[in-house]
């Protein structure tokens, strides 16, 4: 089993910047993807960024430039920098595990609320 312990959410005037961070703990494959979707009231979920234990990313236009994806392997912990952010970017973010020698399985965190509003 593998957990996922996110923080970092908030209110933020827009301009502003957060930070969040995912810890994984558990059974923790070694080559995976962990990353970070949001889902804003009535919207699908959709991706915001992820990244690979070897280093890989992907990260939705909508972020580029703004937003920035990193992890410490060593920590199992995965962060997203989150700069000049705008009232569209809120939304409650979810933490994603996925590891690749395993198909049709991946891990949810619970989910933290971003709020950008003056």
């Amino acid at each position: 089993q593998v957990q996922l312990l996110e923080s970092g959410g908030g209110l933020v005037q827009p301009g502003g910047s957060l930070r969040l961070s995912c810890a994984a703990s558990g059974s923790i494959f070694r080559s995976n993807v962990m990353g970070w979707y949001r889902q804003a009231p009535g919207m699908q979920r959709e991706l915001v960024a992820t990244i690979a234990t070897g280093g890989t990313t992907n990260i939705a236009h909508s972020v580029k430039g703004r937003f920035t994806i990193s992890r410490d392997n060593t920590k199992n912990t995965v962060y997203l920098q989150m700069n000049n952010l705008k009232p569209e970017d809120t939304a409650v973010y979810y933490c994603n595990y996925k590891p690749l020698a395993v198909s049709r399985y991946d891990v949810w965190g619970q989910g933290t609320q971003v709020t950008v509003s003056s």
